[in-house]
């Protein structure tokens, strides 16, 4: 199975990815593209652009064109989609350009596992986390995956819990698809 984990900065991705990773040792996993994109020599503005954000988004995309299969994704396209709706310049991006790129791509995934924040939050903050915009993707996430603002037609599961118990949330919505 293909199977993206999306979410929010500091939600407990890339915790559960190491989770899955351990119970599901034959699946490769794709870091996210801001880290691939850093290692190749991105110049990532400190306050992250649009375009900085429409490049992770476009970086998703191809990443979910590969023809790998048993492989864990950490962030998809909707992910960016959702900083660039939650963004201060949100006026700049055209969603309506990139929607035929993202349903595309979102058809080679099996499954989308949101990780949302819980209440009370299980992650500690730094001072220097906005937390605002935190809130404010995990919001925009939520309308986009759950409520399918945008007729992505994939699959969403929500977890919740401990890394562990969210592993096992994503571990028996597999066995219940088989």
């Amino acid at each position: 199975m293909r199977i993206a984990i999306s979410g929010t900065h500091r939600a407990g991705k890339s915790t559960l990815i190491e989770e899955l990773s351990d119970l599901l040792p034959t699946y490769a996993t794709v870091d996210e593209p801001y880290h691939q994109m850093e290692e190749e020599g991105y110049a990532f503005a400190e306050a992250p652009s649009v375009e900085d954000f429409e490049a992770q988004l476009a970086r998703s995309i191809d990443n979910l064109e590969e023809g790998t299969r048993d492989v864990l994704f950490d962030r998809c396209p909707v992910d960016f989609i959702g900083y660039l709706l939650a963004h201060e310049d949100s006026d700049a991006f055209d969603l309506d350009a990139w929607l035929p790129r993202v349903r595309g791509a979102l058809q080679k995934l099996d499954l989308v596992v949101l990780v949302g924040i819980e209440q009370p939050d299980r992650v500690s903050l730094s001072a220097s986390d906005d937390k605002a915009l935190r809130l404010a993707v995990d919001e925009k996430l939520k309308e986009l995956l759950l409520e399918n603002a945008h007729g992505f037609e994939v699959e969403v599961l929500e977890v919740e819990g401990s890394p562990r118990v969210r592993a096992k949330q994503v571990l028996a919505h597999l066995s219940e698809a088989d």
